[in-house]
């Protein structure tokens, strides 16, 4: 079944993203330093190995267990939170940190690049006190993560209700073609998200006019996203629907992954997270390039005799990965932060984690594909070079600490 075929993708994308996440905190730390620190220097990013390694395990650890045991609703928001808590604590003990005298801080402001401050106004004044507690803050979080749990977990069969047919919004046949659509509302995690924010109204005291304000808010983020989506949906069903016409061709995504198999052959794995990210740059989302790839993606897989499951895998991992240099988030981001018109240099800071991600990503996933060959293939080597490099500029910077 379908629901199995997701489990099993699940597992493996949770399985990628721990073993090439396992340096993207040192990474972000390192571009950090290099874009925004006075010496300008990927060097002084590399002082928090410790602690930058042990955050990346405290996120990753957590989602791949998640990923595997409960399903792919949980990983990324059990990952992120479990790691949270456990990095927060660990910060505030000061556990594996640097010494204090070899704190890092930004420039001081008059120094700021105008690149990077837009029209920001940066001030430093100390932030008001918090007008609530800390499990008041997080309980719609943990009501959130619940309420998933409750409704997914086998044993209290609640499934069978929450997608019976009384429940099920249905579209057959689309305008007479042979593509029906359907909607389980309640099976849907949006309307859990609605629920706890009703619920929230009055866990946190809210009054409804600010209530009112605050959805208005997000359906106006809301709005820009689903206007892209009413129109990709469509477009995706015609790519993948696209077969049976006069001149007999297969579906879109079939005919390109005979093209693609052809002229890349069993190297295909160190291609497959570029296209992922690609189609989250230009499409907007991960969700989208998954909707419009994962058949072609499947179909490269069965032509050049590799685990399709696998290569679907690398297609979510680089879709995930090209969600730093994407377009519509890089510009909803750069709204936000009053960097209207420098989109490009941010993706250009963005763009070297994404190739280091998609890179690694694609070297374990031909590694994986082609273990029948030994562990010594080009994959793993590959992915073992980029690691040990990563490695070599630790100890050369710690080196040139001690000396």
């Amino acid at each position: 079944e379908w629901d199995q075929v997701l489990e099993f993708i699940a597992a493996r994308v949770a399985l990628i993203h721990a073993l090439a996440g396992t340096f993207i905190p040192l990474l972000v730390t390192a571009v950090m330093t290099r874009f925004f620190g006075a010496n300008r220097s990927f060097a002084e990013g590399f002082r928090v190995w410790k602690f930058a390694l042990f955050a990346a395990f405290a996120m990753t650890i957590p989602y791949l267990l998640v990923a595997t045991f409960l399903g792919p609703e949980f990983p990324s928001m059990f990952g992120g939170m479990i790691g949270l808590a456990i990095v927060v604590i660990a910060a505030k003990a000061g556990f594996l940190m640097p010494p204090a005298n070899e704190n890092w801080d930004f420039d001081s402001p008059d120094k700021w690049d105008e690149e990077w401050t837009g029209r920001l106004k940066h001030s430093v004044d100390a932030p008001a006190p918090a007008s609530m507690g800390l499990i008041r803050a997080w309980s719609p979080y943990v009501f959130v993560a619940g309420l998933l749990i409750l409704t997914r977990l086998r044993a209290l069969d609640l499934e069978s209700i929450l997608r019976a047919d009384f429940v099920t919004w249905n579209w057959p046949q689309i305008f007479g073609s042979d593509i029906s659509a359907s909607f389980q509302i309640l099976w849907s995690p949006g309307t859990i998200f609605i629920l706890v924010s009703l619920i929230t109204i009055g866990l946190h005291g809210l009054r409804l006019p600010d209530y009112g304000q605050a959805m208005s808010s997000s359906l106006k983020t809301l709005l820009p996203a689903s206007t892209a989506l009413v129109f990709t949906v469509p477009m995706v069903q015609v790519f993948i629907n696209s077969s049976g016409g006069a001149a007999g061709y297969e579906q879109m995504p079939i005919a390109l992954a005979e093209g693609v198999a052809n002229v890349a052959g069993s190297a295909w794995p160190f291609f497959a997270t570029f296209i992922g990210g690609l189609g989250a740059f230009v499409a907007g989302s991960n969700t989208v390039s998954n909707m419009m790839f994962s058949l072609f993606q499947f179909g490269v897989g069965e032509r050049i005799l590799a685990d399709p499951i696998w290569i679907v895998a690398l297609q979510a991992v680089g879709g995930a990965s090209g969600n730093i240099i994407c377009v519509h988030n890089v510009v909803a981001a750069s709204a936000v932060a009053g960097l209207v018109g420098k989109e490009g240099a941010v993706i250009r800071k963005t763009l070297l984690p994404f190739l280091y991600y998609a890179l690694i990503s694609g070297s374990i996933g031909y590694g994986i594909v082609n273990l029948s060959s030994g562990v010594l293939n080009v994959g793993f080597v590959l992915a073992a070079l980029i690691v040990l490099t990563i490695i070599y500029h630790i100890v050369k910077y710690n080196r040139r600490q001690t000396i």
